[in-house]
């Protein structure tokens, strides 16, 4: 089964728990709307795609880290566009949870998403028990404080956030928990595959600020100019545009060089620069090809 197949079932599977005959109905469909359509699943893809690279002897465990992965960042998405931070009511092109459900169910749906992640991370990973207890921590730390997702959403409420930390822990988060989950769901060194997931992380930040920055309202599936509105660390804005699209480049090449070496090693090459590449508007694309 392909990557993408293998995500999509393992996210249906675990969403289809949340719907039990006697649970809150509003509750489960608020957390079904928050998950599919997905977007292009790029953190869970690179889970999958590090944990082949390190050997793939679990793929169980591998869907699970992916799906735990995916989990977090839905739950931040509809976390992000409340009232009370974007209160963006478009996402992904389709109307945001809190737009579609209101505010209270969207926060409950997020909540629910982060027990969920955790919940599926634990029954993919109950017959291998020293890889769990060294997943869980891990993807905890991409969640939590201080440099986690809620780190990241944090930094927004304090007066001049440093630029870089706040793109590490809103965005590079996950990404360095997607390689080093893999490598762990692999057999492999986790310790080797940070750096890609940190340069790899940021890189998808820049890429996702200039869109915010200069894309039309056309080329995004969520409102643009959000950052300059809400007075938010941008690296288009802090930079220029030419600026960025350098870091960007920059960025691009520093992840593909902290690969190690490993199976695959080419074709995780293209996809770490197709991923990297996707966000940016398209006009700007071939600055950086």
């Amino acid at each position: 089964m392909e990557a993408s197949a293998r995500i999509e079932q393992t996210l249906e599977l675990a969403v289809q728990r949340t719907a039990a005959e006697n649970g809150p109905p509003r509750l489960a469909a608020a957390i079904r709307h928050a998950v599919f359509p997905g977007g292009a699943r790029v953190r869970p893809m690179l889970c999958l795609a590090v944990a082949e690279a390190c050997g793939g002897d679990d793929p169980a465990i591998a869907d699970g880290a992916a799906a735990a992965i995916e989990f977090l960042h839905c739950a931040s998405l509809v976390h992000d566009d409340l009232p009370c931070f974007d209160d963006s009511a478009v996402r992904r092109g389709q109307p945001s949870v809190h737009a579609l459900f209101g505010a209270p169910l969207a926060l409950l749906a997020g909540d629910a998403m982060i027990v969920l992640a955790f919940e599926s991370l634990s029954i993919a990973s109950a017959h291998r028990p020293a890889r769990l207890a060294a997943l869980l921590p891990l993807i905890a730390r991409s969640a939590g404080a201080p440099y986690g997702l809620c780190a990241g959403q944090a930094w927004e409420s304090e007066t001049s956030p440093p630029p870089e930390q706040y793109r590490c822990a809103k965005t590079g988060a996950l990404f360095v928990a997607a390689t080093m989950a893999g490598a762990l769901a692999g057999g492999g060194d986790p310790a080797r595959w940070r750096a890609l997931g940190y340069r790899l992380g940021e890189a998808y930040q820049v890429a996702d600020d200039l869109l915010d920055a200069v894309a039309a309202a056309s080329e995004s599936d969520k409102p643009v100019g959000r950052d300059a509105a809400l007075g938010r660390p941008n690296a288009a804005l802090e930079l220029g545009v030419a600026g960025a699209v350098e870091r960007l480049q920059s960025l691009i090449a520093a992840a593909g060089d902290a690969i190690p070496p490993c199976r695959g090693e080419s074709a995780l090459r293209d996809l770490v620069r197709a991923q990297a590449l996707r966000l940016a508007p398209k006009h700007l694309l071939h600055h950086a090809a």
